[in-house]
């Protein structure tokens, strides 16, 4: 058995983490103590306690209990559920606990629904993934979802020291384990136990006569960032955070979040989001900021990992310093916006292709006023169908660049 499994909590005293939940006074320990079980969803990456604290629930409830994994369930396995309701077996409730639901089908979901709407039987379930998109919304507008967040390194040590002793009790050790050790272990596995108690079997293993030091934790930490999906969220509140701390111009911020995808091998997703960026964020403030980042993204692509490490940090900290300008951006938004709104209109006659009028025509010919013929290369004339003639999509954002454009702009139509 994992060490893992062998040393998983019986009470919640003793889970590490997840203290907004289940620490005194806390919305999910308020719930449990009040003995009254409700439809919940436990949604968090691997290893936080997910499916510890769902099986103390579990096991504390005075409750038929089935456990239910969804990587493996099959429809026959919910029918064999349900048939134990109005029998004996079920006459105090049924309590599943669903471990992965995420991986049921739509149907299978539905086939829950109506027991769990009539209280017959109460579901506990788990989920890696975003509850809001992996979880049949009439399931998951009668739960209660909680979030389990990775486990802090200070308060992961808990768990490496009871997982040492253990071990050492096992194999009649007492290992002697130094707390730089013990920090790195902790510092390494991004917040899971699960991972951070393998390690410890790793490092137990490995120990000359029970002395377990920094060297060996350094070789032995599974690194943090083998938890990143790329499908997953972490994948996209990574580009996210990244995102809006180049906007926030902290280049200290979007270089960590930047490495974490580096170290993760997704120069791809990386250098995807930096364009984005540079015409979202930076914009008019600095257009030139658009085809240095793409010279740089080219250069990571050709020099590939580790070098390419390189022109993305330079892109990444001339970004977050640079003037930020969404004008362009929020003005093409509205833009848009029109255009779906159908807020269209005809082209003014003397933008249209040049054509031959009918006999019938009451206007004849293009007008169109060709604006190099005149003095600053300008002259005025209507450019928006009628119905949007006076619309005002773009807005000089307050920057050197803008500005200058805006003077430029004024002094050539004379406003």
């Amino acid at each position: 058995m994992p060490l893992a499994d062998k040393i998983r909590p019986a009470a919640l005293a003793d889970v590490v983490g997840q203290t907004h939940l289940i620490g005194e006074g806390k919305p999910l320990r308020r719930v449990i103590e009040s003995g009254k079980i409700p439809n919940m969803i436990f949604y968090g990456p691997s290893g936080v306690g997910k499916t510890t604290v769902a099986r103390i629930i579990a096991d504390s409830a005075n409750m038929r209990l089935h456990k239910l994994n969804g990587t493996s369930a099959s429809t026959a396995d919910i029918k064999g559920i349900v048939s134990e309701i109005d029998t004996f077996l079920g006459c105090n409730g049924i309590l599943l606990y669903l471990d992965e639901i995420q991986y049921l089908n739509k149907k299978q979901q539905q086939s829950l629904l109506e027991y769990i709407e009539d209280g017959s039987i109460t579901l506990i379930a788990s989920t890696t993934e975003n509850p809001y998109f992996y979880v049949y919304n009439a399931i998951l507008s009668r739960s209660t979802v909680f979030e389990f967040k990775p486990v802090m390194p200070d308060e992961m040590e808990k768990a490496v020291r009871r997982g040492f002793a253990e071990i050492g009790r096992e194999n009649g050790v007492e290992y002697d384990i130094s707390d730089e050790a013990v920090k790195y272990i902790c510092h390494g596995v991004g917040g899971d136990v699960r991972k951070c108690l393998n390690t410890v079997e790793l490092c137990a293993l490995s120990a000359k006569d029970g002395r377990v030091d920094l060297d060996i934790a350094r070789e032995l930490t599974q690194r943090s960032n083998m938890r990143y999906d790329r499908d997953g969220d972490q994948h996209y509140d990574l580009l996210s955070a990244l995102q809006k701390s180049i906007r926030g111009s902290d280049e200290n911020a979007a270089l960590h979040y930047a490495a974490r995808l580096i170290d993760a091998g997704d120069i791809i997703s990386l250098s995807r989001r930096l364009l984005v960026t540079a015409c979202e964020d930076i914009g008019l403030a600095y257009p030139q900021a658009i085809p240095i980042v793409k010279a740089c993204i080219d250069s990571a692509m050709q020099l590939g990992l580790p070098e390419a490490r390189i022109p993305l940090a330079d892109a990444i900290v001339l970004l977050a310093t640079s003037p930020k300008s969404n004008s362009a951006y929020l003005a093409m938004d509205e833009a848009l916006a029109d255009v779906r709104n159908g807020a269209t209109g005809d082209f003014p006659r003397h933008l249209q292709n040049v054509h031959c009028d009918g006999a019938d025509a009451e206007i004849r010919g293009q007008h169109y006023l060709y604006p190099h013929d005149y003095p600053n290369h300008y002259v005025k004339q209507q450019y928006l169908p009628d119905n949007l003639k006076d619309k005002v999509y773009y807005h000089f954002g307050d920057n050197k660049l803008e500005h200058a454009a805006k003077e430029y702009r004024d002094k050539i139509k004379g406003e």
